[in-house]
């Protein structure tokens, strides 16, 4: 194992949760599917790139046949997908050959499932393969119930008063602050009268206070 897939290994085991949390077989296998390339693009590490990178080669001039030295980037898209296995969107750098193999492949869970890790070459892929593989593996163990149809309905019944209950709260509650509001102005409005009354008087007496 190189250098770097060892590390790549000890960064998987550290984000999985150590090396007892995973079936031994496979944490072996993780072990001897590394990817065994040497260079790899820094920001490559924080997303899914699905084989591509950097690409070197040369600029020809249409004049004299002049050569220079050039690279493509490849073309990264930061795009939200969604996790069946966790059950919410993850937001991840991709590239648009990535996007095309997890469509193709039925989401980001079958992708990770379906690619073997030495053809990963992320530590995020490797890790997020890890993991997924873990829950299955947990979700396989655990027992299913179902409930008869009566259950179901009675459930959804219960679920649907649940949410009755909410819309008519915040239907109160909007009434309540409309009343409030309007309370509020119809005062400030009082006040307002109550307070030109109080000039209208002030000016009648000095009024007459100037005739007197």
């Amino acid at each position: 194992m190189s250098f770097r897939a060892r590390e790549i290994y000890k960064k998987v085991v550290r984000r999985v949760g150590g090396e007892g949390k995973l079936p031994a077989e496979l944490m072996e296998s993780v072990k001897n599917m590394m990817p065994n390339s040497k260079v790899v693009m820094g920001r490559a590490k924080r997303g899914i790139f699905a084989g591509r990178h950097i690409q070197f080669g040369n600029k020809v001039s249409e004049d004299g046949g002049n050569k220079s030295r050039r690279h493509w980037k490849p073309n990264v898209q930061e795009k939200r997908l969604f996790s069946y296995i966790h059950d919410r969107h993850i937001r991840v750098k991709v590239t648009t050959h990535a996007l095309r193999c997890i469509d193709k492949a039925g989401g980001i869970d079958e992708y990770l499932l379906k690619t073997p890790y030495n053809k990963m070459d992320t530590e995020m892929g490797i890790a997020w393969k890890a993991k997924i593989e873990k829950l299955y593996s947990e979700l396989a163990g655990m027992e299913v119930g179902f409930f008869p149809p009566e259950e179901e309905a009675k459930i959804e019944q219960g679920f649907e008063e649940v949410r009755s209950a909410k819309r008519e709260f915040r239907r109160e509650s909007r009434r309540v602050l409309a009343l409030a509001k309007q309370s509020q102005l119809e005062a400030g409005k009082a006040d307002n009268d109550e307070t030109t009354e109080v000039a209208d008087t002030n000016e009648e007496v000095s009024d007459v206070a100037e005739k007197s």
